[in-house]
Order: C-alpha cells, then structure tokens, then sequence
C-alpha cells in the first residue's frame, strides 16, 4: 500500500472523528447555555418567592391587627354585659 492510499482510507475516519469532536465541543456550549440559563431563572423564581412572601406576611400583619381589635371589641362588649348583669344581681338582691 502507497502512502496514498493510506491517506484515501484515512481520511473518512479522520474527517468523521473530527465531525463528532466538533458537534461535542457545540453540544457542551448548548449545555452551558442552558444551565445559565436554568440558573437565571432559578434565582428570578427565587426573588418573586420572597416578594411574594413578603406581601402575602404584610396581609397576614393586617389580618393579625383585626383580630385584634375585635378581641378588644369583644372583651369591652363582655365587661359592660358583666356590669349590666351584676347590677340587675345587686338589684335583685337589695329587694
């Protein structure tokens, strides 16, 4: 065999080895691409969690708040139907 020959048969082999490194080397850039991608969105969600968070915490302080004053509402409301009951106890018992 003549070095020409060699070369002839050489070179499909060469040329498509060098196709399958050349379509890794893209598919690793592909691959890169989209795991900064992954990774932008990844901390995009993480940012709208905490800002979501932090509305639905500012709601819950105001819900908080109302229960509140009902509770204060409510213990007012208990304290004059006490005095009201103990004055017609009073009253009834002074006759």
């Amino acid at each position: 065999m003549t070095d020409t020959q060699m070369l002839i048969l050489a070179l499909p082999s060469v040329l498509s080895v060098v196709v399958v490194l050349v379509g890794i080397l893209i598919n690793n850039s592909r691959l890169g691409d989209v795991n900064s991608r992954m990774a932008e969105m990844r901390s995009e969600l993480r940012t709208s969690i905490s800002d979501l968070r932090s509305h639905v915490d500012s709601h819950f302080a105001h819900v908080d708040n109302r229960f509140d004053d009902m509770r204060e509402t409510w213990c007012a409301e208990l304290r004059r139907v006490e005095e009201v009951i103990d004055a017609r106890l009073k009253h009834l018992e002074e006759r």
